[in-house]
């Protein structure tokens, strides 16, 4: 592509999205049935760049010759390339993921290990089980390969960032197609997660295990539109840096883009040497970025960096690559796989709910509700869904689930990084059922660790 035609398409596709991002604003903030579903702007904005885009109106108006009046109807003009711009997006996540995550353990008490314990049954139990469908049922009943085993874990308790990822790994190796059912199996646990989760916290209301519920109206205004009052404003990071040497966003934005330059360079090498096992993008930008942590830490250069401008970099990558992913499922590619998405989705409920009433209530501790409908919202769609669903059921937050979260997250961070950067590997190199008895082996530790919370502590 010569430097014309790029940036001709570059500045397209921008403009596209930034558009269809503020519809999606626009539309979350009006319209009551996406506020009650709780779509996040970028979703609403991917569906539309989805249905108006070249795969989906542009297909069907070339193939019908659609005309108003001496105009040719087409989907929006997206570029061939936009599915392409989530490798770097990913892999700018991943950097920031690096840059800010701090490890510690000093809280990790008997209870949040229970807590603990439960997150890493519900996100090892869905590569589990995924992986189990896909060796036992959709392989030799569907003829499905057996990448399609790790679709429920990374749609669902890894979400649209976990199925970019994994797509990439699994498009270098000959499966394009894993994108965009991903895509497609995000945005349904998404809306399968929120659906549910009302109807989970409406059971918990009539069973006297929670105390608040009103539908959509126990949340807060700011909530359910997604633009925040006065009163609730903040500031997004604090500046490190003097505007006479450097903006802190710039320094931010440049820091993360030479970790993502240096893991390219890695990424290419690793693909020079070991061909089919070649590191994806995103995890040479996460080691990179690791590095870089430690090294700024220990030289004390560290106090540039502002946590929470790097998690706002990523949020903002996160987002556009959400319409970038939705825009670019190829509908064919899902069409081909529907049968086996259905089972994986049935399976995947199934797998949530048995934890959610029938795991929980039995071994987690104080508020266990609370906690499961919190686990519920990640494991189906996003943290940010499990805030909004523990909203319904304890407006003031009192339960302390989301503080706790945090640190029960910890031992996660390397089994979901796991999951996501070797698990596709050993799929590609044929060992899948290495990846189930892997991840089986971690989801029976995730229950024995919940199992031992349940016993008082010895005295």
């Amino acid at each position: 592509m010569n430097a014309a035609l790029f940036r001709e398409t570059l500045v397209g596709d921008v403009g596209l999205i930034g558009l269809l991002l503020l519809v999606g604003v626009l539309l979350r903030a009006t319209l009551r049935p996406l506020q009650w579903l709780m779509l996040p702007a970028p979703v609403i904005a991917g569906l539309l760049g989805f249905l108006l885009g070249p795969n989906v109106l542009g297909a069907a108006a070339s193939a019908n010759h659609w005309m108003i009046g001496s105009w040719q109807v087409s989907g929006l003009p997206f570029s061939p390339y936009v599915g392409s711009y989530t490798t770097i997006l990913i892999a700018v996540v991943f950097s920031c993921m690096a840059l800010s995550q701090e490890f510690g353990i000093s809280k990790m008490t008997r209870s949040l290990g229970g807590f603990a314990g439960y997150g890493v049954l519900m996100s090892a139990g869905q590569v589990l089980v995924g992986m189990l469908l896909a060796l036992f049922v959709l392989g030799p009943v569907f003829s499905e390969p057996a990448s399609m085993g790790l679709i429920l874990f990374a749609s669902w308790s890894g979400g649209f960032g976990t199925s970019a990822a994994m797509g990439d790994v699994f498009a270098a190796n000959g499966q394009p197609e894993v994108t965009s059912v991903a895509f497609t199996s995000a945005t349904v646990g998404m809306l399968s997660g929120i659906v549910g989760g009302v109807i989970l916290a409406r059971i918990g209301a009539s069973r006297g295990q929670v105390a608040a519920f009103d539908t959509s109206e126990a949340l807060p205004r700011s909530l359910r539109t997604g633009v925040l009052d006065d009163e609730e404003r903040r500031p997004f990071g604090h500046h490190t840096m003097s505007g006479s040497s450097i903006e802190t966003l710039s320094l931010h934005v440049a820091l993360v883009g030479t970790i993502v330059g240096l893991g390219y360079v890695i990424q290419s090498t690793s693909a020079d040497w070991l061909n089919a096992f070649a590191l994806p993008l995103f995890t040479t930008a996460f080691l990179v970025g690791i590095l870089v942590r430690w090294i700024f830490k220990r030289t004390r250069a560290i106090r540039v960096v502002d946590e929470q401008t790097t998690k706002a970099i990523s949020g903002a990558a996160s987002d556009v690559l959400i319409v970038c992913g939705m825009v670019s499922i190829e509908p064919s590619f899902v069409s081909a796989h529907l049968a086996s998405l259905v089972l994986i989705f049935v399976l995947g409920l199934a797998f949530c709910l048995f934890l959610g009433l029938v795991v929980a209530p039995r071994f987690l501790q104080d508020h266990w509700f609370e906690k499961q409908l919190f686990t519920w919202g990640w494991a189906t769609g996003s943290v940010a869904t499990g805030i909004a669903l523990l909203r319904i059921v304890d407006p003031e937050l009192e339960s302390g689930t989301v503080e706790d979260f945090g640190y029960a997250y910890i031992p996660l961070i390397p089994i979901e990084g796991a999951a996501v950067a070797i698990a596709p590997l050993l799929v590609v190199a044929g060992a899948s059922w290495s990846v189930a008895l892997i991840w089986g082996v971690i989801a029976l530790a995730g229950f024995a660790v919940l199992a031992r919370s349940r016993r008082p502590a010895r005295a």
